[in-house]
């Protein structure tokens, strides 16, 4: 017997600004999310039948279990089944995966997928203390890595063998600060110099203050169901494509490299052939830069340049929005934007799915296909989804 999958879309996203809102709740963040996507979709509560949570610092931070019920309470959606999803900063894309598996499924025909971080209510050693239990505690964590000194050894790894230079990283952040000015959420709305960012407060060498994303809250969601609720809506549609997970090592001792991300890599491959596509079909694309090597890593490992081309392409312009070619983080990106953890898997969908409509702020003419890459730990997860304009 062949089974027939139903095809699944994006019908409604939301988000809340991105800022350091102590005083907003997590729970807060994550039901106005919410009701903006559902509003988006044209939806009631009642049409929800599954909500999945994407969070990581919940328990830590709040002492609060089963998050994804007291947001459904909230919201007003009662009796349906509600999951919390965790993977560290990739705990919104996965959350966005199991709704658009639960519709594909035919087990829903409405999912809310919501992501949401409180990070600025702690203090800095507070929350770089919970941060790093997305490492490997007994190995890492013994030793007093932190996820700055992670990614210090990453560029300086990849210094050594690609040539990367201070210069390179600043144009990553340039570029992605330059794109925020434009959205409204966005955390970050100013330039900033080459200078400022060569002269800023080392974190862990290479990598300097600007090079690291800032600690803020906020929420983001998306409604994922099938064709006829989506053409419901009015709008133009948008599929999803592919939406691949897959997993990579977690502690420095497991890692053959420090240049590239297997988990990334790996669910590339799964993305581009479960959605019959190569990197070079990529209008747009929301990465992972958590620091500013993560993206020049990222967009190396997704296919987009070659590692040790990568940091030149940047450098040289050629992820702008204001260039041909492929536009990366057109958001701002995780620098510009802002990082609530567990929001910004699904901060990058709502900013996919604006490109696709053909309303987004920094606007990619024509775009068709367009992909978010959300990462968990230093490369122990990766989510990747494929959204094309149907």
């Amino acid at each position: 017997m062949i089974v027939e999958y139903p095809e699944v879309y994006v019908a409604g996203v939301g988000t809340t600004p991105f800022r350091q809102q102590p005083d907003i709740g997590l729970v807060d963040l994550a039901v106005d999310a919410g009701r903006r996507a559902l509003d988006d979709a044209g939806l009631a509560p009642t049409d929800v039948d599954g909500i999945y949570f994407g969070n990581f610092l919940g328990r830590s931070l709040e002492g609060q279990g089963v998050l994804a019920s007291i947001i459904a309470v909230r919201l007003g959606v009662m009796g349906v089944p509600t999951t919390n999803v965790e993977g560290a900063c990739g705990s919104a894309g996965m959350a966005f995966r199991q709704g658009a598996l639960t519709v594909r499924a035919g087990a829903s025909d409405v999912c809310l997928c919501i992501g949401a971080e409180r990070m600025s209510a702690a203090s800095t050693p507070e929350i770089t203390r919970v941060l790093a239990e997305a490492g490997e505690m007994a190995t890492d964590g013994i030793a007093g890595l932190t996820f700055p000194g992670f990614f210090g050894l990453v560029a300086s790894a990849y210094a050594h063998v690609y040539g990367l230079s201070r210069e390179h990283l600043s144009a990553v952040i340039m570029k992605n600060r330059d794109h925020a000015i434009t959205n409204p959420n966005a955390m970050f709305r100013s330039a900033v110099a080459a200078e400022t960012l060569a002269s800023a407060k080392p974190i862990a060498d290479p990598l300097r203050l600007f090079d690291c994303s800032a600690i803020c809250d906020g929420a983001a969601a998306a409604v994922v169901t099938t064709k006829a609720r989506a053409q419901a809506t009015g709008r133009p549609l948008v599929r999803v494509m592919a939406s691949e997970q897959a997993s990579g090592p977690v502690g420095v001792n497991q890692m053959t490299t420090l240049t590239t991300f297997p988990a990334t890599t790996t669910c590339a491959e799964r993305a581009y052939k479960a959605a019959g596509i190569t990197a070079l079909d990529i209008d747009v694309a929301e990465v992972h830069d958590c620091f500013s090597i993560t993206e020049v890593v990222d967009t190396a490992d997704l296919g987009f340049f070659a590692h040790g081309e990568a940091h030149e392409a940047i450098a040289e312009g050629a992820t702008r929005s204001s260039t041909p070619g492929i536009v990366v983080n057109p958001s701002g990106g995780l620098l510009g934007r802002g990082h609530p953890v567990g929001a910004t898997g699904l901060a990058q969908i709502h900013e996919i799915v604006h490109q696709l409509r053909g309303v987004a702020e920094n606007q990619v003419a024509g775009a068709q296909i367009g992909m978010s890459h959300n990462l968990g730990g230093a490369g122990a997860t990766a989510t990747i989804a494929v959204l094309g304009r149907a």
